[in-house]
């Protein structure tokens, strides 16, 4: 189908000027049929785990103060896009807006109300379950006011729910694609979109999807982009964009590495190595669908959207002459051992393998000796207790916090030697293409 597919992130709707910039760099295209991914506007997604937070724990107070500081923040975007008319005699209503001006407002105050209504009930439900219910609303306002911006502009734009095109199984915060019942829904809703009005434009929300029961489910943090490979893979377009605040996909994070370089051409494989040991400018489940069928990913810059940016595609041989730096903070080391300092075999390990699989801890870096077996893995507070409390049940536990996980594609001496230099490295792991160094932070 010849539709171009487009996922903008956070970073990219993060400001009025920000959403404005979206309808400029959507102007560029303009007379092609057009899927939009929206993610929650800047660090919203942070903001609303804080909100669930405060609500499992109870804590009313804390939880009012985040929510009314998110609402705050939307509706100062949503006033800098609609000013206020002036008219002194209207009734005033938050923000300093007339209750029967642009229809963004109620629109979004709707949305509110239902996220307020939510916090006001006692949880019933697990936390995952509560998170992507809550969460989910992230996706819900940044579309809000983006359709309505765009409907503003004169662009022809339908609005379409998430939660109606991705159908999920019921793994909340990590839901698995029914991809039968997502392309059904795809076909009925997006295709009589584009073949019936060419030029239109659709959007929707990425991240999130609904499980059979209708509950809002989500795809895994950041995972607006497999979204985008998710509708794109259904409609089988030839390309899907992905527009970052960096000109294209780097060798390293320039956040905290001086003068990285733009790779212009990547292969899948390559991608799906970099995403897998952690690489934040693209979501790990966003290859696949893409390469299946043979769709070529796009990473380009909305600040610079005439640049070219970094093209990902099946390629059959592919070289690079340049190190890849990876880079994941926030890390803990567990060594895991038996009791009676027995060897470490096949039973224990699948011991081990069922917990992490039940508590959906992914282990970063594995080793093993004969008589241990050592994790490296996201030092997520909540699920790092269980999964200490349930492996010391069978083994003893030793870790290691505060730590720092570099990942080197295609290493030499001389990339090792920068990211060692006066740290301290508690453990090196070495393949022919990769090492990997977890460091002590000191």
């Amino acid at each position: 189908m010849n539709v171009e597919v487009f996922k903008f992130g956070g970073a990219s709707v993060n400001s009025a000027e920000g959403v404005r910039n979206v309808a400029r760099i959507l102007d560029l295209y303009k007379g092609k049929s057009m899927m939009l991914v929206i993610s929650a506007m800047g660090k919203t997604t942070n903001a609303l785990e804080r909100i669930l937070q405060h609500y499992m724990d109870g804590d009313a107070v804390s939880m009012v103060e985040e929510y009314y500081k998110l609402r705050d923040f939307h509706l100062t975007i949503a006033n800098a896009l609609f000013p206020l008319i002036p008219d002194e005699g209207a009734e005033r209503v938050s923000a300093g807006r007339t209750v029967d001006e642009h229809p963004l407002f109620p629109d979004l105050e709707n949305l509110f109300d239902e996220l307020r209504a939510i916090l006001k009930q006692t949880p019933t439900a697990g936390y995952d379950e509560c998170y992507d219910h809550i969460v989910s609303y992230g996706e819900l306002f940044s579309t809000t006011i983006l359709y309505h911006f765009l409907e503003g502009e004169g662009l022809p734009v339908t609005r379409f729910d998430a939660r109606k095109l991705i159908s999920t199984d019921s793994s909340f915060r990590d839901a698995r694609v029914d991809w039968k019942k997502t392309q059904l829904a795809i076909q009925k809703q997006l295709f009589t979109l584009f073949q019936d009005h060419k030029g239109s434009i659709g959007l929707t929300q990425g991240f999130i999807g609904s499980d059979p029961d209708g509950r809002s489910t989500t795809l895994g943090r950041e995972g607006s982009d497999f979204t985008a490979a998710i509708l794109g893979y259904c409609m089988r377009v030839k390309e899907v964009t992905i527009w970052k605040d960096v000109p294209g996909i780097l060798n390293a994070d320039p956040k905290w590495f001086d003068n990285p370089v733009k790779l212009d051409l990547l292969s899948f494989l390559e991608a799906v190595e970099l995403a897998y040991f952690g690489a934040t400018v693209i979501h790990p489940k966003t290859i696949k669908p893409l390469e299946n069928a043979n769709i070529t990913l796009l990473v380009k810059s909305f600040l610079h959207p005439e640049e070219e940016g970094t093209k990902v595609k099946s390629l059959q041989e592919w070289k690079i002459d340049i190190p890849i730096f990876i880079r994941k903070q926030n890390q803990v080391l567990i060594s895991i051992m038996p009791r009676d300092f027995s060897f470490v075999v096949e039973q224990n390990l699948s011991q081990i393998f069922t917990i992490l699989a039940q508590l959906h801890v992914k282990a970063n870096v594995m080793q093993n000796s004969a008589i241990s077996f050592s994790i490296c893995t996201d030092n997520d507070q909540k699920k790092i207790k269980l999964l200490i409390s349930e492996l010391q049940k069978s083994f003893e536990i030793r870790f290691n916090e505060g730590l720092e996980l570099y990942t080197i594609r295609h290493y030499n001496d001389g990339a090792i030697q920068r990211i060692i230099s006066g740290k301290n490295v508690i453990l090196e792991q070495k393949t022919r293409n990769t090492i990997h160094l977890i460091v002590q932070i000191t």
